[in-house]
């Protein structure tokens, strides 16, 4: 019997080996921090120099060393092991990995760091004339992008099928976006708007109508997206015709607020205090989440892990454009605080429909581009058929 032919979808990768063994290098020196900083922590006042800085300085020393040395070896080795296409286990655990520490993945270079591309069935699309002519041989003039939230992907809109169905019913041509969801949303915001620039302008024909759909915090990224677009001068903001949020967190999610909490109190104890390090491991897109941040300065020059009140810039919906807001509450009413607090588990309601008690903050969502879903989780609005059936009815109207 002839072989099989070889698996070309992998769950690991040959560059994985290299990737691991950045991690596994910085978590070992991140560990000795640790233990000193305990150490110092627990040992008598006078009795915290000496012999011990000198042995934790040799571990990181040589941990270092040992490091670089298998980091060169991996480098020369992985092009030899030749390369494969991702499963999607293993692109599902990777957007996951990246949403709780992409930003630390980015910075440092590590190849499990997941950059921003537009993906058609899974697969990523070259934004040029030639090569989206290829993938769409007749494409239509009204563009659907689809951006996913916190530790998810692209494979997150197959659950429900909202591309597809408004593709079958209002002609839109689906494309979703995949980014590095640890990043921070503002650095997000900026890359999706240069993406969409080159998308419109490399489209095969004119582009007519452009909708944004965003989940949790995609539909944060988008409107970070339109902030910078329209300050760079761009075309695409032109081309924009609405904008729909599904569960997005206009002010915040209360569970990152609750984990900054913690974390502060931690920090207060002197024999924990080093501890809360592990907390402050959580990537910048995570805290952005706090209050809801859009813009570079929402976060630049701040310590992003202090305990401080919500200083964003309020940033406007963008003028001329059809903006909707879809909320969820686990409870079958919004008659009880409970339920408007708790909202989908992750968003509370008045978050996720643009309430806030200042009107400068506040995001103009009436009954008419507003919607909530009951008995419904957060993902239950990627999933749900009534929630594509909303959104269809808003964007035929």
């Amino acid at each position: 019997m002839p072989d099989a032919p070889p698996n070309r979808h992998a769950h690991l990768h040959p560059s994985d080996l290299r990737a691991f063994a950045r991690l596994l290098t910085d978590a070992t020196t991140g560990v000795t921090d640790l233990v000193e900083a305990v150490h110092i922590g627990v040992a008598p006042a006078d009795n915290r120099g000496g012999i011990a800085p000198l042995t934790y300085r040799t571990i990181r020393s040589v941990t270092r060393f040992l490091g670089s040395g298998i980091d060169a070896a991996l480098a020369q080795l992985t092009p030899l092991l030749g390369s494969r296409d991702a499963s999607p286990e293993r692109r599902l655990a990777l957007a996951a990995l990246n949403g709780v520490m992409g930003d630390y993945l980015s910075d440092s270079g590590n190849p499990l760091a997941e950059t921003m591309t537009f993906r058609r069935d899974g697969a990523p699309l070259t934004l040029t004339p030639a090569a989206l002519a290829t993938a769409y041989p007749e494409p239509g003039d009204k563009l659907l992008v689809l951006i996913h939230g916190l530790c998810m992907n692209d494979l997150a809109w197959d659950a429900g099928g909202l591309g597809a169905t408004l593709a079958d019913h209002l002609g839109h041509t689906p494309l979703a976006l995949d980014y590095n969801s640890g990043r921070h949303i503002s650095t997000n915001g900026r890359d999706l708007a240069d993406h969409l620039e080159a998308l419109v302008g490399a489209w095969p024909r004119p582009v007519a109508e452009l909708v944004l759909i965003g989940h949790s915090m995609g539909g944060l990224v988008a409107r970070s997206a339109g902030h910078y677009g329209a300050s760079a001068g761009h075309a695409w903001p032109g081309r924009l015709r609405a904008l729909v949020f599904l569960g997005t967190p206009h002010h915040g999610a209360p569970l990152e607020r609750g984990g900054n909490w913690i974390n502060v109190l931690m920090a207060a104890t002197p024999y924990v205090a080093p501890f809360a390090r592990l907390a402050e491991a959580r990537s910048a897109g995570i805290t952005d989440l706090r209050h809801g941040n859009l813009l570079d300065d929402d976060w630049h020059g701040h310590d992003r892990f202090a305990h401080a009140p919500d200083g964003r810039t309020p940033v406007p919906l963008p003028p001329g454009v059809r903006c909707f807001a879809a909320a969820a509450t686990l409870g079958q009413s919004t008659d009880s605080l409970g339920d408007r607090l708790l909202g989908d588990g992750l968003v509370p309601l008045d978050s996720a429909l643009g309430r806030h008690a200042d009107p400068a903050r506040s995001l103009p969502f009436d009954e008419t581009n507003s919607w909530i879903g009951y008995g419904m989780s957060h993902l239950d609005l990627l999933r749900r058929p009534e929630v594509a059936a909303q959104v269809e009815r808003w964007l035929a109207t």
